[in-house]
């Protein structure tokens, strides 16, 4: 079968993995509310198309933290990818690499930093979970930076891990030929075996972070973090204006506006109806990339009216299990034909020619359409 939109990688991967893969990748917290109306918000978005325009030349190259890539499309963090394919970080890094864009690298890889940036060139951003014990913090931090990375993505919205009810029913936990690559020789590269209250009522990953990620985590931290690094910050989990405000008070480079996926909180805002607030509250001050429910070249385009896209992580994870690097390599080329296609049907050459003129929301109501 021919592949020929992301969406159609989940099928294959399905098929492919074991359950217990499949559903920590697949599912969100509680209800799973949040992670459908990810998508299900995108869908309310129309578009206002403007004709007659020459779009012979589309130009869909941007500049992030000074650094130029290809498309206004990133690959957002995801944990342990080696359970989807066996190169894992490996394949997902070489086809960021190709496409001209950033890899965001999380903390719990199944691959090293230093075994990522062996593949070769590119650009990447590492995601950081803040662990109770700092010094573990410290020394990961400047081998990031070692390793040539250029940013710090600080997960803020997971002090406990949200309620995953199908990785308690499956009694999640990491493979046992696979490791936190990371962590190797911390002793806080394994999950370790299931306790009686796991058994009872939770995952391995659930206990893991209990045991490790500091909960004390806070706006000071961010702070901190700008004491042991020259990179910059950027705070991933922001789905207010007010903590938009206080994250560039506090010296963020950037802000990631996400809901981990639906996977933490339920019945917060889908991403994209967050996007909007978020991005008045900076009022330009630093970027703002949106993180969650992407599938489609058209999203890429509803949200970069507002600023800079970072696609959701669901597409590259199932195309790593179907293909490979290949697979990533696809979807990557796949979201940037459907992009390009979606700024010539709209009139737009660049990406500073689309505005908020283009698109129609639910919450607009005629006297706040622009004047034709």
């Amino acid at each position: 079968m021919e592949i020929t939109n992301v969406t159609e990688y989940e099928a294959i991967a399905k098929e492919k993995l074991p359950k217990m893969v499949y559903d920590y990748y697949a599912s969100g917290a509680e209800d799973e509310w949040t992670l459908q109306e990810n998508r299900n918000a995108f869908a309310r978005i129309l578009f206002r198309p403007r004709i007659l325009i020459d779009v012979s030349k589309i130009d869909m190259t941007t500049t992030i933290l000074g650094f130029k890539i290809s498309m206004p499309i990133m690959v957002a963090p995801t944990a342990m990818q080696k359970m989807a394919h066996p190169e894992g970080e490996y394949a997902t890094a070489r086809a960021a690499s190709a496409a001209g864009t950033i890899m965001t690298l999380s903390s719990w890889t199944t691959s090293s930093v230093e075994e990522v940036v062996s593949t070769g060139p590119g650009i990447r951003f590492f995601q950081l979970q803040v662990y109770k014990n700092r010094k573990v913090v410290e020394q990961l931090v400047r081998r990031a930076e070692r390793a040539g990375f250029k940013a710090i993505v600080l997960t803020a919205d997971a002090p406990r891990l949200g309620r995953r009810e199908s990785d308690i029913k499956n009694r999640f936990t990491l493979p046992p030929n696979l490791a936190l690559k990371n962590f190797e020789g911390l002793d806080l590269g394994k999950m370790g075996e299931v306790s009686i209250y796991q058994i009872a009522n939770d995952s391995g990953l659930a206990s893991y972070v209990d045991g490790q990620i500091d909960r004390t985590l806070s706006w000071k931290d961010v702070q901190w973090l700008q004491t042991i690094t020259k990179m910059p910050i950027l705070v991933k989990g922001v789905l207010t204006g007010e903590d938009a405000r206080i994250a560039i008070q506090a010296g963020a480079a950037g802000i990631i506006v996400s809901n981990h996926g639906g996977r933490q909180l339920d019945y917060v805002p889908a991403t994209i109806s967050a996007l909007e607030e978020v991005v008045k509250a900076t009022q330009g001050r630093v970027p703002v990339f949106l993180d969650g429910g992407v599938r489609r070249g058209t999203d890429v385009f509803n949200s970069r009216h507002l600023h800079l896209e970072l696609p959701g992580y669901l597409p590259v994870l199932f195309s790593l299990a179907a293909e490979g690097e290949a697979g990533v390599r696809k979807v990557l080329q796949m979201l940037r034909d459907e992009f390009e296609l979606t700024m010539a049907l709209s009139g737009c050459r660049s990406l500073s020619e689309i505005t908020r003129n283009h698109i129609v929301t639910e919450w607009d109501t005629p006297r706040h359409l622009p004047k034709l």
